[in-house]
């Protein structure tokens, strides 16, 4: 029976409680975590024994975590290194009262790890973006300790992702961390999970029924009772519910407990309007024996969401427009992956500040504070396992891929924020192997978990192709006005892909253009996708057309431009740099946030704003100027040199001046809303009429995808 299972008899895509698998510890009856990110030596390589307690390490590098070892190569277009690296550090540990367990946390080693502790093999993990896990209390000393990571970012058949557009960053490129628990103690090698569950079966508004399954863990020598004690406490800190039982526990075992409470006229975690975090706080005692409690209070979330083929998307029964990007990590030029949490939050800023109400985390399981944040700040999140591209039809490779899954969901599932489960994007081929694992990866998420939908992103032959339809949501991955095979409008080809399956719901999972913030060009060219040409202007025409039909058809349950931000893909040599996707909305380093990203704010964000578009296409040698500006206000009033140039209607999100005069020199141009001046934009451009122009401006009409 899966996890949830185990809980029993909920609605399907109903989850309404949630907790974090990445709380801080907690002040009264601490589980004490220890970082170990400082101080490690790294080399590249696979030196003969690197794992030895004794060894001269004088010559590799001083390196803290998160570290990946292709933060230069990985983001060139010139290949990267793919293969082992070791990295060692000296533990120096106090003596352990008598039944305490210590365990080393991994938050992520790209994709396969070995783990020794004073020369003695500690354990392995295969897959490179989910937390892992291992006790090492039996081979752990008072005083120094020696851990040595052997890290392969190799690729093989047998450990996904095969395939994908985008560099695979080897290395300890999360963090390390060591944690002690008491003997008797909730799980911590539930596949990297918590070891606490919870859901909600019930919800109204006088109450919400809490359902709280925790994994006790007997690690000690003998058969031990043990007294289960769960709370709720509002966001305020005040207990609003409490449940208390005892359980027999078998050493060695782990003995699973459901405790149901009763949460009084319970208030709901409604996206971004209203966020709402209850807290669960679990403690695990032995009775009558002389240690201390274990303790684990993470957050709570209390939720309804439904999707509908005909409507879309509803969360505590009212309908919301689900839209934002996919978002690949949180990348850093010169750091591949191997980014803070700081960096994370820059990056959950922007996508609010554009009115995202949910994201795609692609294409693995992302970062655990990545989640705690969509939890906090209320963004509706679909995050997947690395089924990309190809799958192989090895039993080795079935196995890795499933428990990729089960991993995803045991560390996931508390979260009010994860609403879908993703089971692969992209699988090129619709062959047996391909059905047999999309059909088995199916069964398991039920399993584990038949509170939430599964889906699939979907690209490559029939819309109803047999390997897009074992899931219960579908989403397609659709390029119009882009890549050439795709002839049509966006919207025209979802109203078919709707007719097609019409009792099944659907989303646009990608969609997008390449652009560069260093080429401009007015109007623009359509580009040939694999050129160094990829004018910003172009993109921006593209997503005001495809954001705009995307967006009248209330069937869709979601819509997620590609990308966030650009990325790192070593294989790609296209725009103006190899190495990157630029299909992002905002540049690699998050300097510059491009025209087309205003145009989403215009239509997403209830935040006044007007924005200039083509500021960056200075100087400029041809008169007049089209000047386009984007703005979620009705009207618009334009002045160039404080020359007043007449009101225009925002259509679509889009004001147009087709014909401005500009003088020789620096030329004000400012755009402002008639119903409030003080929201306004303002540009400096250029014009340089004798001039050679690498740019192209005209007056005439703007060229559509």
């Amino acid at each position: 029976m899966g996890l949830m299972g185990r809980l029993g008899g909920f609605a399907p895509w109903i989850v309404m409680a949630a907790l974090s698998a990445a709380a801080p510890a907690l002040a009264r009856a601490p589980r004490p975590v220890q970082s170990l990110n400082a101080d490690w030596r790294f080399l590249k390589g696979d030196p003969v024994d690197a794992a030895a307690p004794i060894l001269d390490t004088k010559a590799w590098l001083n390196v803290m975590l998160p570290h990946t070892f292709n933060a230069g190569d990985g983001e060139d277009g010139g290949g990267y290194y793919r293969g082992p690296g070791w990295y060692r550090r000296e533990l120096d540990l106090a003596p352990q009262p008598p039944g305490r367990r210590l365990f080393l946390q991994f938050d992520g080693a790209a994709l396969n790890a070995e783990v020794f502790l004073n020369g003695t093999r500690v354990g392995s993990h295969a897959g490179g973006y989910a937390a892992f896990r291992f006790d090492i209390t039996d081979l752990a000393r008072p005083g120094r300790n020696l851990l040595a990571v052997r890290v392969d970012s190799a690729a093989t058949p047998t450990v996904a992702p095969l395939g994908g557009d985008f560099t695979v960053f080897g290395g300890l490129y999360r963090g390390v961390s060591i944690l002690s628990t008491p003997a008797l103690h909730v799980d911590a090698l539930d596949h990297g999970g918590p070891g606490i569950y919870v859901t909600t079966p019930k919800v109204s508004a006088e109450s919400a029924e809490v359902a709280v399954l925790t994994r006790v863990r007997n690690d000690g020598g003998k058969a031990q009772r043990a007294s289960v004690t769960t709370a709720i406490l509002d966001a305020e800190g005040r207990e609003v519910a409490r449940s208390v039982s005892r359980v027999a526990t078998r050493p060695g075992e782990v003995t699973p407990l459901t405790q149901t409470l009763v949460l009084p006229r319970p208030r709901l975690w409604n996206g971004r309007k209203d966020p709402y975090l209850y807290q669960v706080r679990t403690e695990v005692a032995a009775i009558g024996a002389d240690e201390p409690a274990d303790e684990v209070s993470v957050p709570l979330g209390v939720r309804t969401f439904r999707v509908d083929p005909k409507a879309g998307f509803f969360l505590n029964g009212q309908r919301l427009s689900l839209h934002g990007a996919n978002l690949f990590h949180s990348g850093r030029p010169g750091k591949g992956l191997a980014v803070t949490e700081a960096e994370i939050d820059e990056d959950f800023q922007i996508l609010e500040e554009m009115g995202a109400t949910g994201l795609r985390l692609v294409h693995f399981q992302h970062p655990a504070h990545a989640y705690d944040r969509a939890d906090r700040d209320g963004l509706v999140l679909w995050t997947e396992i690395p089924l990309n591209s190809q799958v192989d039809a090895s039993p080795a490779f079935e196995a890795n891929i499933v428990e990729q899954l089960r991993e995803l969901i045991r560390q996931n599932a508390n979260h009010p924020s994860v609403m879908f489960w993703g089971l692969g994007n992209e699988i090129y081929a619709s062959d047996a192997a391909s059905n047999r694992i999309l059909a088995r990866l199916q069964a398991e998420a039920k399993a584990e978990d038949p509170t939430r939908p599964t889906v699939y992103a979907h690209c490559c032959g029939a819309d109803d192709a047999p390997h897009a339809m074992h899931t219960d949501l579908i989403a397609y991955n659709k390029y119009f006005g882009w890549y050439p095979d795709q002839v049509g409008e966006i919207g025209d080809w979802a109203d078919r892909a709707h007719a097609l399956i019409p009792g099944r719901a659907m989303a646009v999972s990608e969609y997008g253009a390449g652009a560069s913030v260093l080429q401009q060009e007015d109007p623009p060219r359509r580009p040939v996708p694999a050129s160094g040409w990829h004018p910003e202007q172009y993109q921006s025409l593209f997503h005001e057309r495809a954001g705009a039909q995307l967006g009248a058809r209330d069937y869709l349950w979601g819509q997620f431009v590609w990308v966030a931000f650009d990325l790192a893909s070593d294989g790609r040599n296209e725009g103006d740099r190899p190495g990157i996707n630029d299909k992002g909305l905002v540049t690699y380093d998050r300097r510059t946030r491009k025209d087309a990203y205003y145009w989403y704010q215009a239509q997403w964000s209830d935040r006044p704003m007007v924005h200039i578009t083509s500021r960056r296409m200075t100087p400029r040698a041809v008169q007049p100027a089209a000047v386009r500006v984007y703005s979620n206000a009705p009207r618009l009033r334009l002045t160039v040199n404080g020359v007043d140039q007449g009101e225009r209607e925002v259509l679509n999100h889009v004001a147009a001046w087709p014909g401005v005069t500009l003088k020789p020199g620096d030329n004000q141009v400012q755009a402002a809303s008639v119903v409030d001046p003080a929201v306004q934009d303002s540009v400096v451009w250029r014009y340089e009429p004798s001039s050679v122009p690498l740019l192209t401006s005209t007056a005439g009409p703007t060229t559509a995808p």
